[in-house]
């Protein structure tokens, strides 16, 4: 299919109501994501034509051609360059966790992100010690992180914020040594303390999330 015949297709199933609700949480992709996922497959790996999509800036687009490559196919600069172009949160959501994740520069652009001054560019390389510290793929340094967090995670933007909290649980979680002061930080610090939570699941407030997955864990 060529990149005009795809547009047209994901313009066809766009769904108003989808758009509505994506909205309200910041993005912009009208396209139910499990019927996008059949549109990856049905096209399979098509980095040429995954790159067109790309260019077209359509979020809907975008994410569809994040499930068409190859992690291993992107050189650190292009995707430092994604990165910065992926403004949306669930775009920048999918090519964090699909892309970047499973890249061997991981370690370089987690460093290169934290010091950026973009508090958005900043949040991914918060996703990234997020995942260093979960799969135990490096040794970081826990003491400092959590120091950089009770000093900026409470005055934060909001995707920020999120990502520095995730952090904090997953240090929480993985280092029994630091787990209660991970949870002294969030207990003090109280971000998203009463953020509204479904039956069933865990809250994202950081000392119940160490709590509960602790506990889950056995440790």
């Amino acid at each position: 299919m060529s990149t005009t015949d795809v547009l047209a297709e994901l313009e066809s199933m766009r769904d108003e109501r989808v758009l509505a609700v994506n909205r309200r949480h910041g993005d912009e992709h009208a396209v139910n994501l499990t019927a996008l996922r059949g549109v990856a497959k049905r096209l399979g790996k098509d980095a040429e034509l995954a790159e067109e999509l790309w260019a077209s800036g359509s979020p809907d687009a975008r994410l569809l051609a994040l499930l068409m490559v190859r992690p291993s196919a992107f050189t650190p600069d292009r995707l430092d360059a994604m990165l910065r172009e992926a403004s949306l949160p669930k775009v920048q959501d999918w090519f964090v966790n699909y892309i970047v994740k499973k890249s061997k520069h991981s370690p370089a652009l987690r460093e290169l992100w934290l010091a950026d001054a973009d508090p958005v560019v900043e949040s991914a390389g918060w996703a990234l010690v997020s995942e260093t510290i979960a799969k135990g793929k490096e040794a970081l340094d826990h003491d400092a992180l959590l120091a950089t967090i009770e000093a900026r995670m409470k005055e934060a933007p909001e995707r920020l914020q999120w990502a520095m909290n995730q952090a904090l649980a997953t240090i929480g979680i993985e280092d029994e040594a630091r787990r209660a002061r991970a949870s002294e930080i969030g207990e003090r610090l109280e971000v998203l303390k009463d953020y509204p939570v479904a039956p069933g699941c865990i809250s994202p407030f950081a000392p119940i999330w160490i709590a509960e997955m602790s506990a889950r864990k056995g440790a």
